[in-house]
């Protein structure tokens, strides 16, 4: 048996200054991940690559990696990074003799002169190949457009967030290609969207309603009637046509079925739209109340507006300027890109005392161990939104979520949307919806 496997993962934000150019995507700046060297780098670990290569050894499978090009959040790829992107996996494909394809596939790629990035590497792919099945690991946040499903043999989606079942998913959506390969099912897909954005402060999976969903699509796996199924909330800040909330479920032959559940994720989430709001308080209110609080703990403040999982440039100070305005004591503030004041501190040396203007260079666009003991700190600031959860959330004592300045702004107000579908929930929040019949 022999595979094909490869990444092409970035998680657009359309309103992002940070440049998407191919050196973001290799790990030195310079050289993208191939070959040998990939699958050296991601074996054993939790991604989706991960998950591909352990299907792939459990088969006992000759494997391909052309490409794993992966870069953090930002604005849309640049269009020559996307061409090689393509390039090195068609070139592959059109070489011929694999018996399947597996890819790991963010689902919110937007490159220059293409807003479904995914679906036009498959439409690619297809065009050189269309009877290899292929198998699709899509993060939870995909805006999911037709080709992104039609054009594979089978697509499963995260089913958290915090994101800690990459791996798993790419097993899924793996392990099913192998049956398929072996004809030990038939997969057939459905799919379906509502007009909604789901807020991205409002769609973990330790709350409702995404818990639930998320619940659904696994029980309906575990049980056998689908073989997967994939609740996607969508990424708000890619101003695409299909941005928001869709699902996708595959089932063993049985069209009919896969549409009978896509229609109750659907529905179960429309009826839900409202929880899938957030509530924006005043950014002197949010610091005073973590001010106040009396508990025997840190006390998180999410500077939610620049998060950088969310293309954010990590870049902005209004929270730490409301921290120090207020007098919050005891507080470790994470953290702020800002280079010339990291040399600036350097070439003080350990122990001097400087004065340094801190962040708001960049035009609107890792956590190391810096001896600083988290729990230990009254107040902990972060610029996360969901993610901090999967590791530092069970410190947490209370949360307070903090409205700052960045382009990833949980205030829809604040973006110009020229792209995505209208009437669309809530930006039209008295908007009325009946699914198609």
């Amino acid at each position: 048996m022999r595979l094909l496997l490869a990444t092409m993962s970035h998680e657009t934000n359309t309103f992002s200054p940070v440049p998407t150019k191919l050196a973001r995507f290799c790990r030195d700046g310079v050289t993208l991940l191939k070959g040998q060297a990939a699958i050296e780098y991601y074996r054993n670990t939790g991604t989706c690559m991960g998950g591909f290569l352990n299907v792939a050894a459990e088969a006992g499978a000759e494997v391909v990696v052309p490409v794993c090009a992966s870069a953090p959040p930002s604005g849309r790829v640049d269009a020559g990074a996307f061409e090689t992107f393509c390039s090195l996996i068609c070139d592959e494909v059109r070489k011929g003799g694999f018996d399947g394809i597996m890819l790991d596939l963010h689902g919110a790629m937007a490159a220059e002169g293409f807003e479904d990035g995914e679906g036009e590497l498959l439409r690619r792919v297809r065009a050189i190949d269309a009877v290899t099945p292929v198998a699709v690991a899509y993060d939870m946040h995909a805006n999911v457009f037709d080709d992104m499903v039609r054009l594979a043999t089978v697509v499963a989606g995260y089913h958290t967030y915090p994101h800690v079942d990459m791996r798993q998913t790419a097993e899924r959506a793996g392990r099913v290609l192998l049956r398929a390969m072996r004809g030990e099912v038939r997969p057939v897909s459905a799919w379906g969207s509502a007009p909604m954005l789901p807020h991205v402060m409002a769609q973990g999976t330790h709350m409702f309603p995404n818990k639930d969903l998320q619940a659904m699509c696994a029980g309906w796996e575990a049980s056998g009637r689908a073989l997967a199924a994939s609740l996607f909330v969508g990424f708000p800040h890619a101003d695409v046509s299909m941005a928001g909330l869709s699902a996708v479920v595959v089932t063993d032959g049985d069209a009919a079925d896969a549409q009978v559940m896509v229609d109750e994720l659907i529905g179960f989430a429309w009826k839900a739209r409202r929880e899938f709001m957030f509530a924006i308080a005043p950014l002197e209110e949010s610091v005073a109340r973590a001010k106040n609080a009396v508990v025997d703990g840190p006390v998180f403040l999410l500077d939610h507006y620049d998060n950088c999982a969310s293309g954010g440039t990590m870049d902005t100070t209004e929270v730490l300027a409301e921290i120090l305005r207020q007098g919050l004591e005891d507080v470790v503030f994470f953290g702020i890109y800002d280079p010339e004041a990291v040399e600036a501190c350097v070439a003080a040396g350990v122990g001097a005392e400087v004065s340094l203007d801190v962040g708001a260079k960049l035009p609107m666009p890792l956590l190391p161990v810096l001896g600083i003991d988290a729990s230990k700190k009254k107040y902990v600031a972060i610029k996360s939104r969901v993610h901090w959860r999967a590791d530092l959330g069970q410190l947490a004592k209370e949360i307070v979520e903090c409205a700052g300045v960045g382009v990833c702004t949980s205030d829809y107000a604040q973006l110009t949307f020229r792209n995505v579908r209208r009437p669309i929930f809530p930006l039209e929040p008295e908007l009325g919806w009946n699914m198609p019949a």
